[in-house]
């Protein structure tokens, strides 16, 4: 009959805290306010021992640490709407998987052109002094400038674009495709330092041969020339090469026969810039040898199934057998 004595109050089996009822948070709360003072048991008795520590949250931050949440497209880095970019493509990979083989090729020679094109833009913007000294001369010059054509602000200039290229070519800057636009600032602002120092290293020496003394000594600024990135002048959809090519007895001697005719002051420069632009150039005809490959190995797999084109049989008939096919021949 404990529901009577719990509404008479004289259950023995009551609760002597008036407050055990209530929240550990307000109970405690109202001890430390309540002018009264009730004898409460201890409060670790009414309380719930503490849930365990959850071992995955450390887990999950370390997967965090090493995978990003989100693509570097999306604009909250820290994890949010991963849910949103799970299976996103970027629209360069989308584009590349789409391509036609025509595409491919334009791809491969697109890139060599237009390294070759941010050479000469580099260059110009290296020596925008220069042109704009040799401007000046034409529109407001002396007389005796203005008869000359402005000839030593030419030659200035002059020298000026050529040795910016070959260092450019030199330090890699044709070398490589699709790489960040920071690599090729460090890139050019290599090449215009190297110039300066030239620059002030024949200043010096004229002054001193003026003067009547003997002309300082400079270390050579092309003796540890090397190029700032890996060659590579690849598509992201193109393989690179196990290895790098090697040029040829013939290609040496016309280097050799070149660099004859090239002052000594420039001629390392000239020599890597010379070996960088055949690289690319062998690298570029790989890109191309690899597409062509992959066009006949299409086209065998559709013949053996039944489904090649007219457009294959004419390819075959023009281009000869890919080398899938030669094999199948043998």
């Amino acid at each position: 009959m404990g529901w009577l004595g719990g509404w008479f109050g004289g259950s023995s089996n009551a609760p002597s805290d008036p407050l055990g009822n209530l929240d550990p948070k307000l109970r405690e709360f109202l001890q430390k306010e309540s002018p009264v003072k009730f004898n409460t048991p201890d409060l670790s008795e009414h309380q719930p021992p503490p849930p365990p520590p959850q071992q995955s949250i450390p887990q999950q931050s370390s997967q965090n640490d090493t995978t990003p949440a989100v693509p570097r497209e999306s604009l909250f880095q820290d994890g949010r709407y991963a849910h949103l970019w799970k299976n996103y493509r970027s629209q360069a990979s989308i584009d590349a998987e789409f391509k036609s083989d025509h595409e491919r090729l334009m791809d491969v020679l697109d890139a060599f052109k237009e390294r070759k094109a941010a050479i000469g833009r580099a260059a110009l913007e290296n020596c925008a002094e220069e042109q704009f000294t040799w401007a000046t001369c034409m529109k407001s010059g002396g007389i005796s400038a203005r008869m000359t054509m402005c000839r030593a602000e030419v030659q200035k200039f002059e020298r000026c674009y050529q040795t910016q290229s070959r260092l450019l070519k030199a330090l890699g800057y044709l070398n490589s495709y699709g790489r960040s636009a920071e690599v090729d600032e460090e890139i050019q602002m290599r090449a215009d330092e190297l110039y300066q120092r030239i620059v002030h290293q024949q200043a010096e020496i004229a002054k001193a041969k003026e003067e009547g003394r003997e002309p300082p000594a400079f270390d050579n600024v092309f003796k540890d020339l090397q190029p700032m990135v890996a060659p590579d002048t690849y598509v992201p959809s193109m393989p690179k090469p196990t290895k790098q090519p090697l040029p040829s007895p013939e290609q040496i001697a016309a280097w050799k026969e070149k660099l004859e005719k090239v002052p000594e002051l420039d001629r390392k420069a000239e020599e890597e810039a010379l070996k960088a632009e055949w690289l690319a150039r062998v690298q570029m005809a790989q890109g191309i040898q690899h597409v062509r490959e992959e066009q006949a190995r299409q086209r065998a797999e559709r013949k053996a199934k039944g489904e090649d084109t007219w457009m294959d049989k004419f390819k075959t008939m023009m281009l000869g057998n890919g080398p899938n096919e030669e094999g199948k021949s043998s």
